[in-house]
């Protein structure tokens, strides 16, 4: 693993405990960064006392608000934010997809990444520095039949994105988002297996991501040395997705 600099900077990521996020939390700790997992359940394991936990539910916005005051108070700043928090819902086509359970998709992928990006904002401008990684999907670019609640919330994070990059430009806090195809993470465990493989047969390169190759690529997109992306979306596909 080639260790990146975050000496003294203060990540944030959200869906910490498993997964993409977790993977990024251990790579970045191991790269000097102190990691605050915002998440429902704690980790297994935290393995560093450079990581802490904090439990929220990111699609409150008083549980968000909250979380981030005692993780500014225990750190002394927020640098980094990385929206990694995210549920894949139900399999059903459009035409039988329930109200309730298209909202509790949306608003944890799509609205909890919003809150998190409008509530760390501040912190961010206030030392004129910041990054902030979206964790998107190439369903969000191509849309996935049977999963319409949850491709039309990575589309939203993408547009999302792309305004806030936008807006900040000029305040030293860029924002980027990773499209994955999908990675081996316990989220597959809420997915129709019809679906996963539906999913598998899209990818050139005949298999699904690792955690770890997503935290590579995510972690740089947090360092310093990225200075002139923003706003701009990354795939990490393993060649479904080349636009």
């Amino acid at each position: 693993m080639n260790k990146l600099d975050f000496t003294n900077r203060v990540a944030v990521i959200t869906g910490g405990s498993s997964g993409i996020g977790e993977a990024t939390a251990k790579r970045m700790s191991l790269s000097g960064a102190k990691v605050a997992i915002v998440d429902r359940s704690p980790p297994k394991e935290i393995g560093t006392s450079e990581i802490q936990f904090f439990q929220c539910d990111v699609s409150d916005v008083t549980n968000v608000k909250s979380v981030l005051q005692k993780i500014s108070n225990a750190f002394g700043r927020i640098d980094i934010l990385v929206n990694s928090a995210g549920i894949a819902g139900i399999n059903q086509t459009v035409e039988s997809y329930p109200l309730d359970e298209w909202r509790r998709v949306l608003d944890v992928n799509l609205t909890g990444t919003f809150i998190m990006c409008r509530e760390t904002v501040p912190y961010m401008k206030k030392n004129k520095y910041g990054r902030i990684v979206n964790i998107s999907s190439v369903a969000g670019k191509e849309g996935n039949p049977t999963a319409s609640a949850y491709s039309a919330a990575k589309a939203g994070v993408i547009a999302l994105t792309r305004s806030l990059g936008k807006e900040l430009a000029l305040d030293g806090v860029l924002v980027n988002a990773v499209t994955p195809t999908t990675v081996e993470t316990p989220i597959l465990d809420q997915v129709a297996e019809a679906h996963i493989e539906y999913m598998r047969s899209k990818i050139p390169m005949g298999r699904f991501g690792k955690a770890e190759e997503l935290a590579a690529l995510i972690s740089w997109l947090c360092t310093e040395e990225c200075s002139f992306s923003t706003a701009a979306v990354f795939d990490a596909s393993g060649g479904r997705t080349t636009y």
